[in-house]
């Protein structure tokens, strides 16, 4: 059976689709079609999330081995193959379940501000029509009712920031050499470095330079509906254009229209101050984990 030897494990909103895509184009990297199959959280279980939406987002899930090895077996002669699931770093039960059976695995991780992280997942929940709340602050004094009752991953705004926890279960199975962390600013800011690095760090070709779209899955408030829903459903307009244009073209076409068709906001001021102090304490820890300077995240 074949199995991934890498995997981006997270954090959720913190730029992963777009790493999924950026390796999806190396000639010496495969990736598995499925970019969140949750194998290693869902295993042998199926997904029971009562939220707003959930059953229908997890439907996809791989919960067997057998099935989930079948998701690489279209894998030539790629020397890296992975998957994406972005919330294997918030999971408790994915760190053992990799260690079991892809002990050498070599695991990816984005890291975003905290606060901003959060406020993305609540615009994220708005931009699909699942938030019942309009008001975040309303939204976050929810969740822990929101978890007691088993909503998926993407409502806990604020409960998935806690990064120095989430990453010390990955430290106590593995090695530190099998970790490449990352900040969601090195993404935004220079992606070709970041690039480079990640494919030294899987072992393929670096000097490979991949197309850089515009950011991928972006949150916000929809300017326009009948687009949105034009560009991410089927119809018989785009089967018939399909063919006329390349691939890359059309991908390039639908990114740049989705992304300025989404009115981008900010956190209100008095819960991003708020969301800070609840965050201070790991952010001091994460920052002495990562041996990163992450200052910049404790200022408004």
């Amino acid at each position: 059976m074949t199995m991934p030897n890498f995997l981006i494990i997270g954090a959720q909103k913190a730029g992963t689709t777009s790493l999924y895509h950026y390796l999806d184009q190396h000639p010496q990297i495969y990736m598995s079609p499925e970019k969140e199959p949750g194998f290693f959280d869902f295993e042998g279980e199926k997904p029971n999330f009562c939220g707003p939406g959930d059953q229908d987002l997890y439907s996809h899930v791989t919960t067997n081995i057998e099935a989930y090895g079948k998701l690489f077996e279209d894998a030539a002669n790629e020397i890296a193959l992975g998957e994406a699931t972005t919330w294997y770093l918030y999971s408790q039960k994915a760190p053992k379940r990799i260690q079991h059976y892809i002990p050498d695995a070599k695991l990816i991780v984005i890291l975003r501000n905290p606060v901003d992280r959060a406020y993305s997942s609540f615009m994220h929940a708005i931009r699909d029509s699942r938030e019942p709340l309009t008001d975040f602050a309303e939204a976050l004094q929810a969740e822990e009712v929101r978890i007691e009752k088993n909503w998926e991953y993407l409502w806990r705004y604020q409960d998935m920031g806690f990064y120095s926890v989430q990453l010390k279960r990955y430290f106590e199975k593995f090695d530190s050499s099998q970790i490449k962390i990352y900040l969601y600013e090195d993404l935004n800011t220079n992606p070709a470095a970041l690039l480079k690095d990640t494919f030294q760090f899987l072992g393929v070709d670096e000097t490979f330079i991949p197309e850089v779209f515009t950011r991928l899955n972006i949150s916000g408030t929809r300017k326009n509906k009948t687009l949105d829903a034009f560009l991410r459903d089927k119809n018989p307009v785009k089967n018939f254009l399909k063919p006329l244009f390349p691939v890359g073209i059309r991908k390039r076409v639908a990114n740049h229209l989705r992304t300025n068709n989404f009115v981008k906001s900010q956190c209100p001021l008095d819960v991003y101050k708020e969301l800070i102090e609840v965050f201070r304490k790991d952010i001091f820890e994460l920052q002495n984990l990562i041996e990163r300077d992450l200052s910049p995240w404790l200022e408004v």
